[in-house]
């Protein structure tokens, strides 16, 4: 869904939802992953390759295809990921890494079910709208759109 900052503690979130089913899955990262994601999400491409940008163009000077990333486990509110190459070699990774290179190299992001049920958010379909709304709400919101003089 994307990065998210949360209020009052301003740390950044990355937000991934179920492709079929109404759970959201909040995985708190740092600001530097977060800016990564981000970036991938909104097409930017910097002047020099960032580190997400220089593991992707390494993968693919090796000939090495990352083919899936999991989110595989939460203990103590930490995740954990594996990135899954297509030669079967799994490397352990943080989930924010491992989203940032999958939004870079259209890998696609799966979470262990264990994992969507202990730390997973139900979103009814009808909130989900509103959630949407909301969402496109603030990404058009500009702080002159509330003027203390009205």
């Amino acid at each position: 869904m994307g990065v998210r900052v949360e209020m009052p503690s301003n740390q950044p979130i990355v937000l991934l939802r179920e492709v079929v089913g109404d759970r959201y899955l909040p995985i708190w990262i740092g600001a530097v992953e977060a800016t990564a994601i981000a970036f991938a999400q909104q097409g930017v491409v910097p002047p020099r390759p960032l580190t997400h940008d220089l593991m992707k163009d390494v993968l693919s000077a090796t000939g090495n295809e990352l083919s899936e990333v999991r989110i595989t486990d939460v203990r103590d509110g930490v995740f954990y990921a594996t990135l899954v190459f297509a030669s079967g070699v799994e490397v352990s990774a943080r989930p924010s890494d491992s989203i940032a290179l999958a939004l870079r190299t259209g890998t696609t992001i799966v979470c262990a079910d264990d994992v969507l049920d202990e730390a997973g958010l139900a979103v009814p379909a009808e909130e989900d709208e509103e959630v949407e709304k909301f969402r496109e709400f603030l990404d058009h919101v500009s702080p002159e759109d509330f003027d203390a003089s009205e």
